[in-house]
């Protein structure tokens, strides 16, 4: 059997980590993962997702805040693993520990390298309105993202794909793709590919102010904006006066001459609104500050203190 250190936190990995720990050509000697960390308005102190298919498989879990110089690295390195298998770790690994495979240290990264290396690349795929993304296998090196291809897999991008749906498809299609890679990996078959630095491009993690929509955009833009950031963290504006979260919204096939983020019709189920390029935007799920989050039905029938024709988002 190939002795395995898995490293891995949000639900991403989870589907990675079971299908290496339900095949029985692999032993997962240990998982570490991002130490628990409270969720929700109760602040529950919760495991992530990695951590909960180990501990379901009797798998020894390491947590530590920080990995470089800790005595759970050195453990790692005690054991002295065949494999290192990262998936969305979220931690720099040392060289020392990479050396520390005795095959390789590889990771499984959402995106189709070089182009989106960091944090946050299915959210960067939807924001930019891409048709396609995919998974990349590659080795670990240092410097983020930057080791050279072993194996890589594309998806197209549908008009009804947000992130959390992106998710979900890239951790199936990159689980796929790493039982499909390890025998040749293993067997030393693998021509690996090295990256061209002339097409890198970077997706660090998403910073507040870019949580922020501008309505002085385009209809599509905007629409991008929201799908990329739906499930997490949330796109936002202020309507009225009043902040707002917006979870979903679709494109209307028409026109207008209002100033960006005036209302452009206002119904029993329709909240149209202006954009910069001249197009429309309908709302179809938000949440106010301080409310749960509702349709846009819900919304019109009791929050929406203004008439059509009415700017109620406005930017300096």
């Amino acid at each position: 059997m190939t002795s395995i250190v898995f490293m891995g936190t949000p639900n991403f990995s989870a589907p990675i980590l079971k299908s290496l720990v339900d095949n029985p050509d692999y032993d997962v000697q240990a998982v570490l993962t991002q130490p628990d960390r409270p969720v929700g308005r109760k602040h529950i102190l919760t495991p992530t997702p990695v951590k909960e298919v180990a501990v379901k498989a009797g798998i020894p879990v390491l947590q530590p805040n920080k990995l470089s110089g800790s005595n759970e690295m050195q453990q790692i390195i005690d054991l002295a693993p065949d494999l290192i298998i990262t998936a969305a770790y979220g931690q720099f690994l040392p060289t020392k520990l990479l050396d520390a495979a005795q095959i390789a240290a590889i990771n499984v990264h959402a995106s189709l390298l070089p182009k989106y290396r960091g944090g946050a690349p299915i959210h960067y795929a939807v924001l930019n309105g891409d048709d396609k993304t995919g998974v990349t296998i590659m080795y670990m090196v240092k410097a983020m993202d930057a080791g050279d291809i072993i194996a890589q897999k594309e998806l197209p991008i549908l008009s009804t794909d947000n992130t959390g749906i992106l998710f979900d498809k890239l951790s199936d299609l990159g689980r796929d793709l790493l039982l499909e890679t390890l025998p040749d990996l293993i067997a030393g078959r693998i021509k690996p590919v090295a990256q061209d630095p002339d097409e890198v491009t970077f997706s660090p993690n998403i910073k507040p102010e870019e949580e922020i929509l501008d309505f002085t955009k385009s209809a599509q833009m905007i629409h991008n904006h929201v799908r990329g950031l739906n499930p997490f963290p949330i796109a936002h504006t202020t309507i009225n006066g009043v902040r707002t979260k917006i979870h979903q919204t679709h494109l209307v096939d028409e026109t207008t001459t209002a100033l960006p983020g005036t209302v452009v019709k206002k119904g029993k189920h329709d909240l149209w609104l202006a954009t910069g390029d001249g197009k429309v935007i309908a709302i179809d799920e938000l949440q106010p500050a301080g409310k749960p989050k509702m349709a846009i039905t819900a919304y019109l029938n009791g929050h929406a203190k203004f008439a059509q024709g009415d700017q109620v988002i406005t930017h300096e």
